[in-house]
């Protein structure tokens, strides 16, 4: 976790001063709100010019370059970055696809952020609720179940 502490460390020093609306989402995202998970990567969700600012501001560590993705019910502005060795996915504008065919429109960032106070800095991260929604969007039963014991266990259920 201390590599991942450390690149958090510069994405934040880096986004917060170029004024990029940002969360941590993912793994990390959740680890850093007592989930109990072992992040691989860094996950990092933004709106659509957030995603191409991340990349051009990184442009040295860029892997994949931004472009626009869409896999299995899900699309966004995606690409990733190496930071000190660890994989740091940038998405821009995520949305996922109703039953119907149509596409919810991306999240409201401002209004879905929380902050996480962790060695010296405030990490944005997605809510809990939030994160649980998303997963189950996809399918990801085994996650959904982790979130909401964790929420359970805050005594955030909603």
């Amino acid at each position: 976790m201390e590599r991942h502490l450390s690149v958090l460390r510069m994405l934040y020093d880096v986004l917060e001063g170029a004024g990029v609306n940002w969360a941590v989402t993912g793994s990390l995202g959740l680890a850093l709100q007592g989930v109990p998970l072992e992040p691989h990567d860094v996950d990092v969700q933004t709106d659509e010019a957030g995603a191409y600012r991340i990349a051009a501001l990184f442009a040295d560590r860029v892997v994949r370059p931004v472009t626009f993705s869409a896999k299995a019910g899900m699309r966004s502005h995606f690409g990733a970055l190496d930071i000190d060795g660890l994989t740091v996915e940038v998405m821009g504008d995520v949305q996922h696809q109703r039953a119907d065919g149509s596409w919810e429109p991306p999240p409201d960032l401002w209004r879905i952020r929380r902050w996480v106070d962790i060695a010296g800095i405030r990490v944005p991260v997605l809510s809990l609720e939030h994160e649980r929604d998303a997963y189950a969007k996809m399918g990801r039963t085994e996650r959904v179940a982790l979130i909401s014991r964790a929420l359970e266990a805050q005594g955030s259920v909603r």
